[in-house]
């Protein structure tokens, strides 16, 4: 991951790319793993996207880390840095 993209304030909203995402579940996992993460609350949830508000950047990491453990491989993204080709993973993909 590159960190160099992620916010160093407290209590920014980020928006996360998500891979692998195709369907209401999968809105429902990604939505349950953000949550579980201390310092992250969760804006909202669409295929493919997520928008949180963090308390820090190793926050934006740890939300990272735990999508990518629930088989949703993601990064942060910005208005500078286009998305990557998807990858499908998740529960359907």
């Amino acid at each position: 991951m590159d960190t160099t993209t992620l916010p160093t304030k407290t209590n920014d909203m980020i928006t996360l790319s998500i891979d692998g995402m195709s369907c209401g579940h999968c809105i429902t996992a990604v939505t349950k793993s953000l949550s579980a993460v201390p310092g992250v609350r969760v804006e909202s949830v669409a295929i493919g996207t997520a928008q949180i508000e963090i308390k820090d950047a190793s926050t934006a990491g740890q939300a990272v880390a735990a999508l990518e453990a629930s088989g949703y491989p993601a990064r942060t993204t910005t208005a500078d840095a286009p998305e990557a080709g998807k990858v499908s993973r998740g529960c359907c993909g």
